[in-house]
């Protein structure tokens, strides 16, 4: 699977992941094959682009609950949207308490991990769909983090609005990772500018969650500016770290402007790799709540080979145990022989998975296997 610009898609390419309304009604069911018509309609979308299976790649599995899950993202992307808009035009809430107890009420209380999937974003929707994910990987670790209900509701408060100074920027640095530092550094003004608004808007919640916003953006700024000293761990509230996480692991793992998006294990490896910046206990939180390096992902290691996933490290989530391609032996990196081996990167074809739909290779390639 990968991500392919509005402006290159072609037809016959098929969808990776369902289209819907902004009612939730589905619009493109996977494995469709676009058609110059329903290129034109999905252009009318406005979105950056969609995620298109690779040639030969079978359809990956997708339960009810994923369905569930792009279905919820899409329909909760329109009320944000709306909210945000309210809060910037009037300075009043009047639906936000309620798009926070849906998102609390869908995901504060999930027991097992979820696959976290990225949305489809256009320009116009680009900042409250970043809202929705955050908040929503908020409300999951929170949840593994046992933050009381108030708290949890603050924080989700705090995802919803953090960007709200971006809702009518111009600014590319929105949807470009490459932007210059000049178009960062504004971004950021405009963000953090934005911010007294949130003070009105809450009322006596006001202070705690313009806190939590502040202190977040703060230490990502510095972080990005390569700035040594910045706010300490140990003076940031719970919330502030977990929107940090949260909010860092979208942006990577999103899509973009500049091309392809950072891998969910690339954005983990810089957690773990940076824990006087992410919070450990937050960062395995997040690590607790979405599936990342899962049974029949397909990995690249730290030796260059490439591999199966079979179990999962629940200690380190760099060294599970896989299946080698290159002899069909089983390296179990756990062990402390191997300790030195870990994996680097999810691998950018086939949907990670070691799978090959020969027949359709073999019709795409005029009935020649090597081709």
């Amino acid at each position: 699977m990968k991500f392919v610009r509005m402006e290159n898609l072609k037809t016959g390419m098929r969808l990776a992941r369902p289209i819907y309304s902004k009612s939730g009604v589905l619009l493109f069911e996977r494995d469709s094959q676009l058609s110059s018509s329903a290129i034109e309609s999905v252009k009318n979308f406005g979105l950056l682009g969609i995620y298109i299976l690779e040639p030969a790649e079978p359809l990956p599995p997708m339960s009810d609950e994923d369905k569930e899950f792009e279905r919820f993202q899409t329909m909760m992307v329109a009320s944000i949207q709306d909210e945000l808009e309210r809060i910037i035009n009037t300075k009043h809430s009047k639906n936000i308490l309620n798009v926070a107890t849906q998102i609390i009420r869908s995901y504060g209380h999930v027991e097992n991990k979820i696959n976290f999937y990225q949305n489809l974003r256009s320009r116009d929707d680009f900042v409250s769909r970043h809202s929705l994910n955050v908040a929503m990987l908020c409300v999951l670790m929170s949840h593994i983090l046992n933050l009381p209900r108030d708290e949890q509701q603050r924080l989700v408060f705090a995802a919803l609005v953090h960007d709200i100074g971006r809702l009518k920027s111009k600014n590319e640095a929105i949807f470009d990772v490459t932007a210059d530092q000049e178009l960062k550094d504004a971004l950021y003004r405009e963000t953090t500018s934005a911010y007294d608004i949130i003070e009105e808007v809450f009322a006596t919640e006001g202070p705690m969650i313009k806190r939590i916003c502040n202190q977040a953006l703060r230490v990502q700024k510095d972080k990005e500016d390569g700035k040594e000293e910045t706010i300490p761990m140990d003076r940031m509230v719970i919330g502030s770290k977990i929107l940090l996480v949260a909010n860092v692991y979208d942006e990577k793992t999103a899509m973009n402007l500049s091309g392809e998006s950072e891998s969910e294990v690339k954005a983990i490896k810089e957690f773990l790799d940076h824990p006087e910046i992410y919070d450990k206990d937050v960062v395995n939180a997040l690590i607790a709540s979405i599936n990342i390096l899962f049974p029949g992902v397909s990995v690249e290691l730290s030796t260059g080979e490439k591999a199966l996933v079979l179990t999962e490290n629940v200690f380190n989530i760099l060294q599970p145990t896989v299946l080698c391609f290159k002899d069909n032996s089983i390296l179990d990196m756990s062990l402390k022989a191997n300790n030195d081996i870990y994996v680097m990167d999810i691998m950018k074809t086939l949907d990670n998975r070691y799978i090959m739909d020969t027949d359709k290779l073999k019709n795409l390639t005029g009935g020649t296997e090597n081709a």
